[in-house]
């Protein structure tokens, strides 16, 4: 697993050198079951799910908001916690509406997504592998809510949503409402809407309250992901 994590931060590189060798020889048809083959397909993977997830979120919120809105062009790095283990945060998509600030974790995952009976994580299934527990994107949105309420005024309404993107994904009907596909988004938004308080969110006056603490490197995902590899690995090592 933390193996995995550390290659997944130059995947797309990866993946992209493995897509344009031809001829494909037997050996190089191997190598895409090793660690590196399988974190590079599970990164661009996961570009694409986020990149149908925007999309759709585009599309949604223009049908719900009108001009009304803004959506973050790509994922966020916010330094959240400096000087800290985990002084950084991800964030997939950033939206900002006048009655809500949303943020949305995307999961391109197939199978049959069910709870588990660990409030944290998922049991997603599929034919090859049966079922494996995975963390929830309820979870992995908690500490990121937690630190938007705090720098954003109060009587704001601040809240996130786990969107699974794959087309071969099945959603269970017993997952929290905040678990949600590509189709339900729209419905999700303007659910939002109608049991948002009564405070105007000023977009413009959000966006800047939020982008203070945006890291604006360019290398600010890749960093990201590899402090979560090397503190993972040195708690591992100390268990």
């Amino acid at each position: 697993m933390f193996f995995e994590m550390l290659l997944a931060a130059g995947a797309v590189y990866g993946y992209r050198r493995f897509v344009r060798r031809t001829p494909v020889t037997k050996a190089q048809t191997m190598d895409w079951r090793t660690p590196a083959a399988a974190a590079a397909r599970a990164e661009a993977a996961g570009m694409l799910g986020e990149k149908l997830t925007h999309a759709k979120l585009r599309d949604s919120l223009g049908w719900c908001c009108g001009p009304e809105f803004y959506l973050h062009d790509g994922s966020v790095i916010i330094e959240h916690a400096p000087g800290t283990r985990y002084p950084t945060i991800e964030i997939d998509h950033l939206a900002i509406t006048p009655f809500g600030v949303f943020i949305f974790e995307t999961k391109n995952w197939s199978g049959l997504i069910q709870p588990s009976s660990n409030p944290d994580a998922l049991l997603r299934s599929t034919g090859a592998i049966g079922a494996e527990e995975r963390k929830s994107p309820i979870a992995q949105n908690r500490s990121k809510l937690a630190f938007l309420r705090s720098v954003l005024p109060r009587d704001w309404h601040v809240a996130g949503a786990g969107v699974f993107s794959s087309s071969e994904c099945r959603l269970s009907a017993d997952l929290d409402l905040d678990l949600i596909s590509l189709a339900e988004i729209p419905f999700w938004i303007r659910h939002q809407r109608q049991h948002a308080g009564v405070s105007r969110i000023d977009i413009d006056m959000a966006r800047k309250a939020i982008c203070k603490f945006i890291d604006s490197n360019p290398n600010a995902l890749i960093e990201h992901k590899q402090r979560i590899y090397q503190n993972e690995l040195a708690m591992s090592r100390e268990i």
